[in-house]
C-alpha cells in the first residue's frame, strides 16, 4: 500500500506540474489519501457487517452487499475520520467548517443522520449539506471519504467472489453506487470503478451502464485532439455520460486522480446536455 501511495503522490505531483487547473482539489486529494492511509491502518473496528451465507445470493440477484438504508452500522470510527478531513479544509479556509465540526462534536449535527440522508440519495432541505455553499462539493467528497477506508475493506475481501459471478449490473457491487470513471484495457475490456469505495469491475463494452441500452446508433463517445488517452462515453437514450481512460499500455493508474484531473471532459459533457 505504501508503494501505490507514493507512486499515486507522485502521478499527483505529475498532473500539478503539467496541468495546474485543478491543483486546489488536487492539493486536497493528496492530504486525503495521506489521511486515508492512516487512518486504514489505525481502523480498530469494522464499521460494515456481510452475511457470508447472503454474498452469492445477493449478487445473483443484482444487490449490492451494502444496505445504507437499514441504518444499523456504527459509524464511530467515520465519525472521528471525517472530523480530520474537515480539519483539511480548515487550512485553507479557517473558520469555514469550525462551526460545522462543533455541531457534530456538540450533538447538534447527527454525524449518521446526515450520512444515511446523503447515501439514501433524500436529504432533508436543512441538511448541511442541502445548500448552494461554495464548498459543497468539498464536503460531500469529505462524507463519501468517510466510508471509504471501511468500503475498501469490503471491496477487497470480496473481489474473487464477485469476479467469479460474472456481476453485470452497471452500479457497484458493493456499495450500489454509480460509477463516473472507468478504464479500457488493450481497447477491448472496459472496467467501471466506484469512487466511493474503489472497488473495479468489468462491464459490456457496448452498453450504457445506467440505463442498460445496448443499441450502437445511440451510444457515443468524444475525445479531446491531443488527449487521446481520455474520451467521454454518451448513451443519448437517457443522456448519461461515464469518462473513460486508456490503459492499454499497461500502466497502473489511479482513477481518484484521473477523475478529478479530467474535470474538463465533465464541463463538456455537461455542455452538450449529457449528465
Amino acid at each position: 500500500m505504501v508503494k501505490i501511495l507514493t507512486d499515486t503522490l507522485k502521478t499527483i505531483e505529475h498532473y500539478k506540474n503539467t496541468g495546474p487547473y485543478y491543483n486546489e482539489l488536487l492539493d486536497v486529494l493528496e492530504e486525503i489519501l495521506i489521511l486515508r492511509e492512516e487512518y486504514r491502518r489505525n481502523m480498530k473496528s469494522d464499521i460494515f457487517h456481510v452475511d457470508d451465507g447472503l454474498v452469492e445470493k445477493k449478487i445473483a440477484g443484482g444487490l449490492p452487499l451494502i444496505d445504507f438504508s437499514t441504518r444499523n452500522f456504527d459509524l464511530t470510527e467515520a465519525k472521528a475520520y471525517f472530523l480530520r478531513l474537515l480539519e483539511i479544509a480548515g487550512t485553507r479556509a479557517p473558520g469555514e467548517t469550525d462551526e460545522m465540526a462543533q455541531k457534530i462534536k456538540d450533538g447538534t449535527i447527527d454525524f449518521g443522520e446526515m450520512i444515511y440522508g446523503y447515501f439514501c440519495g433524500a436529504p432533508g432541505d436543512d441538511s448541511p449539506v442541502a445548500s448552494e455553499d461554495e464548498h459543497l462539493d468539498i464536503l460531500e467528497m469529505f462524507m463519501e471519504e468517510s466510508l471509504r477506508p471501511a468500503l475498501e475493506e469490503i471491496a477487497e475481501k470480496y473481489a474473487g467472489v464477485i469476479a467469479r459471478s460474472g456481476w453485470s449490473e452497471g452500479y457497484c457491487p458493493i456499495c450500489g453506487r454509480e460509477p463516473k470513471i472507468g478504464k479500457i484495457r488493450k481497447g477491448e475490456r472496459r472496467f467501471l470503478f466506484c469512487n466511493q469505495c474503489g472497488f473495479e469491475w468489468s462491464f459490456t463494452r457496448i452498453k450504457c451502464p445506467f440505463c442498460g441500452n445496448e443499441e450502437q446508433t445511440t451510444l457515443a463517445y468524444f475525445a479531446i485532439e491531443g488527449e487521446e488517452r481520455y474520451r467521454v462515453d454518451v448513451c443519448n437514450v437517457c443522456r448519461r455520460y461515464i469518462k473513460m481512460v486508456d490503459v492499454s499500455s499497461g500502466e497502473e493508474t489511479n482513477l481518484d486522480v484521473e477523475d478529478i484531473a479530467t474535470l474538463h471532459l465533465d464541463m463538456l459533457a455537461n455542455e452538450e446536455g449529457y449528465d
